[in-house]
């Protein structure tokens, strides 16, 4: 985006987040209005120039500090679930990247094979990419993942982190190559 964004106005991201600065406006909604209207920026430019002149956006925080603010706020039980997931799936293998968001982390290989976000104070959803498998027992459709997922299983505790779901993972992991 922001080598597309110097290309398409001549101007780099920081000459963008300056002028929008000097704009004093704080919401995002304010800021893709004068970038629209008044620079005839298409949506996804505006966008991703609010997002970082607001510091907004998921990079510009640190990895850590995103962690920490999904398990922040009553969600602190559930890190322990989270913990226990990334260390099953480490096992797999080393071509494994775990990338946080705002909301939750996407775990890849060369592509997206799961999700991992604290929904609310007691449940994890688990997002699981596996096109062509059934839904049975626990393993449910996407639902809230939309079509970032194929399959969703909710986590409420540790012990739920069992066999079947590590079988499920590493299926994932594998269609993922």
């Amino acid at each position: 985006m922001e080598k597309g964004l110097l290309e398409k106005t001549g101007k780099t991201l920081p000459e963008w987040i300056a002028i929008v600065k000097k704009q004093n406006l704080a919401k995002h909604g304010e800021i893709l209005k004068f970038l629209k209207s008044e620079h005839e920026f298409t949506h996804g430019f505006a966008n991703f120039v609010a997002l970082k002149s607001r510091e907004s956006d998921a990079a510009s925080f640190e990895e850590a500090d995103l962690l920490a603010m999904q398990y922040g706020k009553g969600k602190e039980n559930l890190k322990p679930i989270y913990e226990k997931l990334v260390s099953e799936i480490q096992q797999f293998g080393d071509d494994i990247d775990f990338v946080p968001k705002k909301a939750n982390v996407s775990v890849r290989r060369k592509k997206q094979f799961a999700l991992i976000q604290p929904s609310t104070k007691t449940r994890i959803d688990l997002g699981l990419k596996l096109p062509g498998k059934a839904l049975e027992g626990r393993l449910g459709d996407s639902g809230r993942f939309g079509t970032m997922c194929t399959h969703s299983v909710s986590l409420t505790s540790l012990d739920e982190v069992d066999e079947e779901l590590i079988n499920w993972l590493r299926e994932a992991y594998q269609m993922a190559d």
